[in-house]
């Protein structure tokens, strides 16, 4: 499967090909400039990727808009899915067509994966990016608001899984 070329845009989704929709360039600005600022923030041990596959398992090795990983005992000259269990972060972009997928079917694979923390990030009713930073609850096994500050207004500003702040406006300006 892994080596099937198709001329869309494709996920593996328990097991059956699920064409994707081509993503607004509000959404691509927003994944990419997110992106590009965790890049420049990350710390040891961790690294950052847009759109790369991360194995949850045979059937259902999705691509987040970015992730944040454990880069440690990796090997990124023959990897080709990061390991669901090196994951730090899940930052989603929701668009129109992904609404479902990122809202619920996305963060319940990774709260069963028990990845540590979850974003959805959606346009908000100004145009600007809202960020629903989740955390996974160990005990509830699901993901919950960040407790001082699940939807952010203005800035971002977390501790996990490394310091991070980016100005939201920031990633939609032209």
């Amino acid at each position: 499967m892994k080596d099937l070329e198709l001329p869309f845009e494709w996920e593996l989704v328990d097991g059956a090909i699920v064409v994707r929709g081509m993503t607004p360039l509000w959404h691509n600005l927003v994944r990419d400039r997110m992106y590009h600022r965790l890049e420049s923030a990350k710390r040891e041990p961790y690294s950052v990727a847009s759109k790369q596959c991360v194995l949850v398992d045979e059937n259902n090795p999705p691509k987040p808009d970015v992730i944040v990983y454990d880069k440690r005992d990796l090997d990124v000259f023959s990897l080709e899915c990061i390991p669901v269990e090196k994951v730090a972060l899940v930052i989603e972009v929701v668009s129109s067509g992904s609404r479902q997928d990122d809202r619920i079917r996305k963060p319940g694979m990774f709260a069963e994966a028990k990845v540590p923390y979850f974003w959805r990030v959606e346009r908000g009713q100004d145009d600007l990016p809202e960020v629903h930073e989740l955390w996974f609850h160990h005990d509830l096994a699901m993901y919950v608001p960040a407790p001082s500050h699940p939807i952010p207004s203005g800035k971002l500003k977390t501790d996990v899984p490394f310091p991070f702040e980016v100005d939201l406006a920031g990633l939609v300006e032209p």
